[in-house]
């Protein structure tokens, strides 16, 4: 039996641009298991990436109920959401998002600070994914001397190394060439096939293809699945 992760109900996201209000995401309901690997497609402005940030809790649904591993996303303050985000989410960003002013070994290294975890353990947890991902020589790096792949290598890294429950990717290969969307795609496939939970957004159904789901969203609504 696998268990539900989270679930979504009737949620929706609005904002106010001057004195119209937006409809980003509209009446979206959504149950995610744990182990699914899923896309979320749809052309520029069809609400993808506001849902995997509402997910992710880097955004809220302005109404609807949001529950993860059981806890209401929804009825939680901000300093507790931020908690269980750190705590069980890696987020995958196609603009890398690394810190400039941190070197490769730094920018893995994070999100363990805020984990609290061991200097002893964290130099063991780096080097694991050093080597895992083949930048052991890029370690004493800044983002700005890395291309782009190994620049989403590091990203991916460091959404790993805090073993979260759930990964979050929004357009991962966005701005790779084909042989490093290729090995961005296939390392998602293992971690899923370890039983990895995985939501991605893109436009490539090439990477879609590689999800066991694939959910169609158009101006805020989910249209098919």
């Amino acid at each position: 039996m696998k268990n539900k992760l989270l679930s979504i109900n009737e949620a929706s996201r609005t904002v106010n641009s001057g004195s119209n209000k937006v409809t980003l995401l509209d009446n979206i309901n959504l149950t995610v298991e744990e182990g699914e690997f899923i896309s979320l497609m749809g052309p520029s402005g069809s609400g993808k990436s506001t849902l995997l940030n509402c997910i992710g809790m880097l955004d809220s649904f302005t109404d609807g109920g949001y529950v993860f591993l059981g806890e209401p996303v929804h009825r939680m303050k901000e300093k507790n959401r931020s908690k269980l985000y750190k705590e069980y989410i890696g987020f995958v960003f196609q603009a890398y998002h690394l810190i400039d002013e941190l070197t490769v070994y730094e920018n893995i290294e994070t999100p363990l600070l805020y984990k609290n975890v061991k200097s002893s353990e964290r130099k063991a947890m780096v080097a694991d994914m050093l080597d895992r991902f083949n930048i052991v020589g890029k370690k004493d790096l800044f983002p700005v001397q890395l291309s782009g792949g190994q620049q989403q290598l590091v990203g991916v890294a460091r959404a790993l190394i805090g073993k979260p429950k759930l990964i979050l990717a929004d357009e991962p290969t966005g701005n790779l060439n084909s042989k490093q969307s290729e090995e961005i795609m296939e390392l998602f496939s293992d971690l899923n096939k370890a039983g990895g939970t995985i939501i991605q957004a893109t436009h490539s159904e090439e990477n879609a293809s590689y999800g066991s789901r694939i959910i169609n969203l158009l101006d805020g609504k989910i249209v098919s699945e």
